[in-house]
This record gives structure tokens, C-alpha cells and sequence, in this order.
């Protein structure tokens, strides 16, 4: 049964609460319509006896009765004569009349079961029960008690089978219909199901390409619809696309990070076989120590870049927020960054009091340290950096301003890219991640972060927090 298809398994048990179903109604059906059938026999019976109970009559004597052209039935009874209508007593309907003295002596009419009503006594307006042969029969008797007709009884006896024959039909049709019904409405489901089932195919299908192939771009593709099938789909649509999205992140920071790497690995293999190649002076020596060591800060920079990137980008759940004053935040980092002073250059600021917000104070710091460190790197010798932090309604702004290099408008959008270094001739102080770093601490927040430059004149990062 695990094995079977799910469509299978759904027409089976499909199939077999149809057939449960049509079982019970049935039988439902048959049980009310005998107990219908019987309701209608007794009642049957008794309308019969009651109808006969006006077609017996007495007479004192037959001076004024025409015998020979009367068709009707004559006999002597006490002091007198009974006439009884020549329709009566006969079969009706296949209820059986008779006429009887108050003795249980049958003086007219017919009695199938007079054997076993031969001591049952007479019970007036009450239809009572006796078995003869298996067959349940029912008596109803009628006392007579017109004037003459004392000591007179009908008693009217009908079979439980008077209907038996309508029931059998009933059933034998029944039992021809059924199994086509069920066999119809099996077929029916079987296709039906599949129908249904489609949508759960095609995403079947669409997963196993995608896990056994590099097709990330693989999609569901179904009718137009809005059932639970289709809601299902688009869910796993969204899925693969963030699937997709994520493997394109991987793969290019992958291809990003080894082509980063390669050129600090690349000049340390060079220095160390120009340096081994024949014997050199320790100022040579010296040198080419001196270049491996830069090259391996940089690549221990950049590790750590990375690192720190990918933490945040994969596992930002990791920072946790908490309320932060932001105002001693950026008051207590200026202070410290302004101790630099490279290039001569002065950094001052400008912060607004008792702003406080709900962030993650290790990577709140990291935002601004990058800021900063950007502009003494893009800066102009004895330029200036200028913080400003400020609140205005439930908006806070942070920007950082210097007055260095600037960068040019088609790069400002390419800025934010992991890697990308707008002016190649300081790349050798920087990793490339710290602005694209700076964008994802700032989407953590739920904030935006834009710049403004012009070449030559200096850049201004602003962000912005909402409280």
C-alpha cells in the first residue's frame, strides 16, 4: 500500500467511502421503504375490514328481496337473514376477509392462517400478530354491532410479503446499479485525481532538475489559478528564486573573493622565488620580508573582511539589538578617530544630545569606522571630515562629509558592490568591502544609506534611521 501511487491511494479510498456510502443508503433506503411497505399493509388491512363492516346486513325476513336477480349472498342467521354484498370477503389487494360467530366459527369468506387464529381470541379495532410457516401475518378484527348482527365478528388477515415482490425489484435493480455507479465514479475520480494531482507533479519534477542539474532558473510553470495546488507552487517558485539568488551571491563572492586573493598570494610566490633564486643582501632580504608582510596583513584584512561579511550577510540573527545612545556612540568614536590625523587631516563633529536607538552597538560602530576611515583614505592632504548626527521628527541622520578626491557620478552606484573601489590608486589600503559592509549594517537596521560627490570637491554619506 506505501508503494502505490498517491493518486491510486486516493481513488482507492475514494472508492471505497463511495461504496461504504452507496452501502449504507441502501440499506437505509430498504430498511425505511419495508418499514413504509408494512405501515401501508396494516393500514391496508384495516381499511379493507372497516369498508366490510357496511356490507353486512340483517333482515327479518326476505319477503321484498328479488333472489333471483339478487346477486348478492344470502344465509340464515338466529331468527332472521344476513345479506352479504357478493364483493365481499373476496380477495383484495391480498387481504383475506371472514365472517365469524362470536364461537371463532367461520361462516363466510376466506382465512389463510385459520389453523393458527383458531384459538386467537377476537381483539376489536387491534391489529394483532401470528407466524405460520416463517410468514408474519396480521389479524384486524371488527365486532358488528348493528341491530341483528350481534355476535358477529370480521376478521381480516394480510401477509408482511404482500409487497415482497416490489422489494425484490427494488433490490435486483440496486444490485445491477451499484457496481456501475462505483465503477463509474472510480474511473471518474481516478482522472479527476490526476487532474488535480498535476500541479503537485510539475513541482516534483521542477525540484528534481533543479537538485540534479544546475538549473537554478528552473520554474513551475501551471495554469492560471488560486487553489491551494497553485499557492503551493508560487510558494516554491519564490523558493527557488531565493535559492537562485542565493547560489549567484555565493558563487560571486567566491569568484570576487579568490580574484581578491589571488593578487596579495600571487606577489608573496613571487617575491619568495625572485628572493630564492641566488643569494641576496640583508637589505634584500629585508625588502622582500618587508613585502611579504604587507601583502600578508592584506590578506588577513581581507579574511577578516570577509568574514565579517559573510556573518552578517548568512547569520545576522548572531547581533543582537539593544538600546543604544547614540550620541555617545559617535561622540566617543570621533574622538578617538580624530587621534589619526593622517594626512593632517582634522576630523570634527557635531552631535545632537540624548539620541538614543535600537541597534547592535558592535556594527553600529562598524558603520561609522568605515565612514571615517573611507574619508582619511579618499581625503585630500591637511583636508577636513566632518560627523553629524541629528534627529528631526522620528527620523535620525547620520552623515559623514570630507573634502578629498570625490567620485565620479557613473560610479556612484557601483560603490556599494562588494570589491569595488572607485579610485584603483588607493586600493592598496583598502579591501573593498568596507562601503558594501556599510550598506548591509544599514539594511540590518532597517535604514538607507546614500552619497552625494562631485570629482574633486569631496563626498557626503548620509544615513538614515527611523526610530
Amino acid at each position: 500500500m506505501r508503494q502505490l501511487p498517491i493518486r491510486f491511494k486516493i481513488t482507492l479510498w475514494f472508492t471505497a467511502a463511495l461504496l461504504v456510502m452507496f452501502l449504507s443508503s441502501y440499506l437505509l433506503v430498504r430498511y425505511l421503504e419495508h418499514q413504509g411497505l408494512q405501515k401501508n399493509i396494516r393500514d391496508n388491512l384495516v381499511e379493507t375490514v372497516e369498508h366490510n363492516v357496511d356490507e353486512v346486513e340483517f333482515y327479518t325476513n326476505m319477503d321484498n328481496i328479488d333472489l333471483y336477480n339478487e346477486t348478492d349472498y344470502f344465509s340464515v342467521y338466529r331468527n332472521g337473514y344476513l345479506e352479504i354484498d357478493d364483493d365481499f370477503l373476496d380477495q383484495v389487494n391480498e387481504v383475506y376477509t371472514g365472517l365469524y360467530s362470536t364461537d371463532m366459527v367461520l361462516l363466510y369468506g376466506e382465512n389463510p392462517v385459520s389453523r393458527n387464529t383458531a384459538t386467537l381470541p377476537f381483539s376489536d379495532s387491534k391489529i394483532q400478530r401470528v407466524k405460520e410457516k416463517g410468514i408474519l401475518y396480521y389479524i384486524y378484527d371488527r365486532k358488528l354491532t348493528a341491530k341483528g348482527l350481534e355476535g358477529l365478528w370480521l376478521r381480516g388477515v394480510v401477509s408482511e410479503q404482500q409487497g415482497l415482490e416490489h422489494i425484490l425489484q427494488v433490490t435486483r435493480l440496486s444490485l445491477q446499479i451499484l457496481p456501475l455507479l462505483v465503477l463509474v465514479s472510480a474511473i471518474g475520480g481516478y482522472f479527476l485525481t490526476k487532474k488535480m494531482l498535476k500541479p503537485i507533479q510539475e513541482i516534483s519534477n521542477s525540484a528534481a532538475k533543479i537538485g540534479t542539474g544546475d538549473d537554478l532558473k528552473q520554474r513551475i510553470s501551471l495554469a492560471p489559478g488560486n487553489d491551494e495546488l497553485h499557492q503551493l507552487a508560487r510558494s516554491f517558485n519564490q523558493m527557488f528564486e531565493r535559492l537562485e539568488n542565493a547560489f549567484e551571491k555565493e558563487r560571486q563572492f567566491t569568484s570576487d573573493a579568490s580574484h581578491e586573493l589571488r593578487t596579495p598570494v600571487s606577489v608573496i610566490t613571487a617575491q619568495c622565488e625572485f628572493t630564492l633564486e641566488k643569494p641576496r643582501t640583508g637589505e634584500e632580504y629585508e625588502n622582500a620580508l618587508e613585502t611579504i608582510l604587507r601583502q600578508s596583513k592584506k590578506m588577513s584584512r581581507l579574511i577578516n573582511d570577509m568574514l565579517d561579511y559573510i556573518r552578517l550577510e548568512m547569520r545576522a540573527e548572531s547581533y543582537k539589538k539593544e538600546t543604544i545612545d547614540l550620541t555617545e556612540l559617535v561622540e566617543s568614536l570621533c574622538f578617538d578617530m580624530a587621534l589619526i590625523k593622517e594626512k593632517d587631516i582634522v576630523l570634527s563633529w557635531e552631535v545632537e544630545k540624548n539620541i538614543c536607538f535600537s541597534g547592535s552597538r558592535l556594527l553600529l560602530s562598524r558603520l561609522l569606522t568605515n565612514l571615517i576611515s573611507n574619508a582619511y583614505r579618499y581625503g585630500k592632504e591637511e583636508g577636513h571630515i566632518f560627523v553629524c548626527l541629528k534627529r528631526r521628527e522620528h527620523q535620525i541622520t547620520l552623515s559623514v562629509s570630507d573634502d578629498g578626491i570625490g567620485i565620479a557620478q557613473e560610479e556612484q552606484l557601483k560603490i556599494f558592490q562588494r570589491f569595488y573601489q572607485a579610485d584603483t590608486s588607493h586600493s592598496g589600503s583598502g579591501t573593498g568591502l568596507g562601503l558594501s559592509m556599510a550598506d548591509q549594517i544599514v539594511r540590518f537596521h532597517k535604514g538607507s544609506i546614500r552619497v552625494e560627490s562631485a570629482l574633486g570637491k569631496g563626498s557626503t554619506f548620509y544615513i538614515f534611521f527611523m526610530e
